[in-house]
């Protein structure tokens, strides 16, 4: 078992672990969030043919030229094409069609025009200005041409890539099982939501904001509840929980106090423990465990350290483990809009907001920085890093930040 480990080393010994993950097929209603399990190409261009952008005419950009407001260009109108109706006839010269939105352009005219900048009636109308040919045309595959990959293996689905899947007729997509993570936490001091707050208790968050978190990466995220500080207790609850499981998360007991029980439970079960602890603040009391291939990590029980420990180490792994292919957070170089004023003894992760001012990026801190402040987690969008081994940094110095959104 290693201890103390180097945080991006921890970070690296997760995500090389396996993680397998099995393809399903879900209807394309349900595939908000999951994961695509394969490639997905164009079999059709879209749009899959020359359309107008609004209502008005086609014709010839060439019978336009030379007209002016004194000396309009004057066509006949050969028919009127609505939305989703085949054009009947081809646009020759001195002739027009009056065209509606998304309809398909007729064979032999070259542009458009909108119906407002044109006077007409309803067999003649006149245009103003010389257009040129090829003007105003939605043309046949100006989104997505044939053959365009449209949805890469590993993407997360969201509503646009779920449109060029409708776009191609597709009803269904295929998608990586979301791999089932439970959320146990440990502490004789909990109590469910939901219940009455007993005397020296609290309410037991974790659960439910890794849960959260965990959906979010596209995961399915089980709230395995609350166990008491007992060894056998809480290597039990984990026992079960894998055998139902892809991988369990426990919050509390993964530090080195009297009451912290992560290791001895994980070592009672039979688990290889990986490391144990990170010089990381917050969120450095953190357990990697494997049993039979199934990873059990061992979170802070406060809060936020438990949300940094599981974004700043466990996110790419758990990403990887749901098919993911942009497993880690972008990285973005920053300036400090404040100065930092504590010593960094351990890597510290701050929790901050991007500010773009004259066009330099900044990192603001959003909100309080203690280990069990959750509330600054809301409107952060960026994780900055400070190295270990810093001193008191003024404004303007320049970290890593990873990009939460």
């Amino acid at each position: 078992m290693l201890k103390n480990i180097d945080v991006d080393l921890a970070c690296k010994m997760l995500f090389e672990l396996p993680a397998a993950s099995a393809s399903e097929t879900v209807e394309l209603g349900n595939a908000l969030f999951r994961v695509a399990s394969k490639a997905v190409y164009a079999k059709i261009p879209v749009p899959p043919f020359d359309r107008s952008p609004y209502d008005g005419y086609a014709f010839r950009g060439e019978d336009t030229f030379g007209a002016t407001r004194a000396k309009p260009a004057e066509l006949s109108i050969t028919e009127e094409i609505p939305a989703g109706t085949r054009p009947q006839f081809e646009i020759t010269h001195g002739r027009a069609a009056k065209i509606l939105t998304g309809a398909p352009i007729p064979k032999g005219a070259d542009s458009t025009i909108k119906y407002e900048l044109t006077e007409f009636t309803g067999e003649l109308v006149r245009i103003f200005e010389e257009i040129a040919p090829n003007s105003d045309i939605v043309r046949a595959g100006s989104d997505v041409k044939l053959g365009d990959m449209i949805v890469h293996e590993g993407a997360l689905m969201t509503a646009p890539l779920i449109s060029s899947l409708a776009n191609q007729g597709l009803d269904c997509a295929e998608v990586f099982r979301k791999p089932v993570i439970t959320v146990i936490s440990t502490g004789s001091e909990l109590c469910e939501a939901g219940s009455v707050l007993r005397p020296a208790s609290i309410y037991n968050s974790n659960a439910y904001t890794l849960s959260a978190y965990l959906t979010g990466m596209g995961a399915a995220a089980i709230n395995g509840g609350a166990v008491p500080d007992e060894p056998e207790m809480i290597a039990e609850r984990i026992s079960g929980a894998l055998e139902a499981s892809d991988m369990v998360i426990t919050t509390g007991g993964a530090s080195v106090g009297d009451y912290d029980w992560a290791v001895e439970s994980a070592q009672r079960l039979g688990a290889e423990v990986l490391f144990w602890k990170i010089p990381l603040k917050p969120g450095g009391a953190f357990l990697a465990a494997v049993k039979d291939n199934k990873v059990i990590l061992g979170l802070s029980g406060n809060p936020a350290a438990a949300v940094i420990g599981l974004l700043r180490i466990a996110a790419p792994y758990v990403k990887k483990l749901c098919g993911r292919a942009d497993c880690f957070f972008p990285e973005i170089s920053v300036a400090l809009k404040e100065p930092y004023l504590k010593r960094s003894d351990k890597t510290r992760i701050i929790r901050g907001r991007l500010e773009v001012i004259d066009t330099r990026a900044f990192f603001t801190e959003h909100g309080g920085q203690g280990s069990e402040t959750v509330s600054s987690l809301a409107g952060c969008d960026l994780l900055g890093e400070i190295p270990m081994g810093s001193p008191p940094l003024p404004a303007g110095t320049v970290i890593k930040a990873y990009r939460l959104s």
